[in-house]
């Protein structure tokens, strides 16, 4: 990704996050990587671009948004594994050691999953957010066990009050469950 910054707002409208949205675009030259409908009756916005703009667009949407908003949050410096794990596409390689982290919105996992990999040496193997989860999001990562006890104290600490659900580590996950991991 060549853009150093993302926006991301999550509403509990869906006819309002197409607005949002629109504002957003309109406000500054971003691109707009999601905006769609999100589990259980919310609305996810993901925008990318210089930083400036991206505070330009983040600015509109959070005013249009209003009381509807549930989170927001900018990223400056996105950590490249961040949106390939989003996307499902990120090349995950050997299993080793599995940690898991669990929040109650979007933005809040991305803002975990960039701080992980800026802190420790892993590999996201996924960030998935709130589709199929009941509005939730969740993250999974590998590497050897100590730079996965890292991370994930870094990701908890990166989470903003009240939003973690739990967090897991599995030092050794079993030959059985390493595919079901990704």
């Amino acid at each position: 990704m060549n853009e150093p910054a993302i926006g991301i707002i999550e509403l509990n409208s869906l006819a309002l996050g197409a607005v949002v949205s629109d504002a957003m675009a309109k406000r500054a030259p971003i691109t707009v990587l999601e905006s769609h409908p999100i589990c259980p009756g919310k609305f996810l916005i993901m925008v990318a671009g210089e930083v400036d703009d991206i505070k330009e667009a983040m600015a509109a949407g959070e005013h249009y948004a209003s009381y509807t908003m549930t989170d927001s949050t900018i990223i400056e410096n996105l950590h490249p594994q961040v949106l390939p794990a989003i996307q499902g596409a990120n090349p995950v390689g050997e299993i080793s050691a599995v940690g898991l982290l669990e929040t109650w919105v979007a933005p809040s996992c991305v803002i975990a999953a960039d701080a992980a990999c800026k802190a420790a040496e892993i590999r996201l193997i996924e960030v998935r957010l709130a589709n199929g989860l009941g509005g939730k999001a969740y993250m999974t990562l590998t590497g050897e066990l100590n730079a996965v006890e890292a991370a994930i104290e870094v990701a908890v600490a990166a989470v903003k009050s009240g939003q973690l659900i739990r967090k897991e580590i599995i030092p050794a996950p079993h030959e059985h469950i390493k595919p079901t991991l990704f």
